[in-house]
């Protein structure tokens, strides 16, 4: 099984957030159609701006750990590495 660690944003430097799931065309789909009342819903986080990929779930939720502990700018510069446009990288998952 793939697990994989994401970053959302309302907007390009907008509110942020960070997660962790087994399937992420799922879950994004859920934060962008505001699926249950939650932060993200809240504060219109609906934009896959970041990912990254692992093989265990337990290495996805340290790195998951890891960056919330982050610095906001280090959050915007690891998007900004990856995804300098703050491109939607929903679109770009397979089956979507």
């Amino acid at each position: 099984m793939t697990y994989h660690v994401y970053m959302m944003s309302s907007a390009r430097h907008g509110t942020l957030y960070v997660g962790v799931t087994n399937n992420l065309a799922r879950r994004a789909f859920e934060h962008r159609t505001k699926h249950q009342d939650s932060f993200t819903a809240r504060h219109g986080i609906t934009r896959l701006v970041w990912y990254e990929e692992y093989e265990r779930v337990q290495d996805a939720i340290a790195r998951e750990k890891m960056l919330k502990k982050w610095r906001r700018d280090w959050k915007i510069r690891l998007i900004e590495e990856f995804n300098p446009l703050w491109d939607d990288l929903y679109p770009t998952l397979s089956g979507f």
